[in-house]
């Protein structure tokens, strides 16, 4: 399939669709655990990130990774002007988080993260566990440089990209599984 089908045809399916190199892979559905993790980042950040001037978009927003690849994240944050009349994907992204779960953990792990730091304005890409509290950021420090910083139930998270701080339990609020949380 080409870019220019994939991107006329996959708007129309009921389930979404990611592109890589001429074929196209349904996309795995998530749990609630899942979901409200990315509700409760989305719910969190929004708000401050409108302040910046910033779009954020959750889990049905295309990234355009590569002129033969697009992804779908769980969370992407763009900043930057040319993005306020995207339709088809985000090119731009500033931060990127993925959910992981049984499913895509390895993907985000692996392809996903390969490709996600090739990407120039992409500032941070954040990985949330949906099956134990942890979160872990890659950051881009200097050029093609990353540094890995892991975070745990104490922590609080520093999203550098987009100056906003916030306790690694905000992201497991009101999850029953991960309930309570210890203070």
């Amino acid at each position: 399939m080409t870019v220019e089908a994939y991107l006329d045809w996959e708007p129309r399916q009921e389930l979404r669709y990611e592109f890589v190199d001429g074929e196209v892979f349904a996309m795995a559905g998530g749990t609630i655990a899942h979901n409200d993790i990315a509700v409760n980042l989305l719910s969190a950040l929004r708000p401050h990130l409108r302040k910046q001037g910033c779009r954020i978009n959750i889990a049905d927003a295309k990234v355009n990774v590569t002129h033969t690849r697009y992804r779908y994240s769980d969370l992407v944050v763009t900043c930057d002007e040319r993005e306020k009349t995207a339709t088809d994907a985000i090119l731009y992204p500033k931060l990127i988080v993925e959910v992981l779960s049984a499913g895509t953990e390895a993907l985000d792990r692996g392809d996903k993260l390969k490709e996600y730091c090739r990407l120039p304005t992409l500032e941070e890409y954040v990985l949330v566990s949906a099956t134990q509290i942890s979160i872990e950021i890659y950051r881009r420090t200097q050029g093609r440089f990353w540094l890995y910083t892991a975070y745990q139930l104490r922590d609080k998270v520093k999203l550098e990209s987009v100056d906003f701080e916030f306790p690694v339990t905000l992201a497991y609020e009101d999850i029953a599984q991960f309930q309570p949380l210890e203070s």
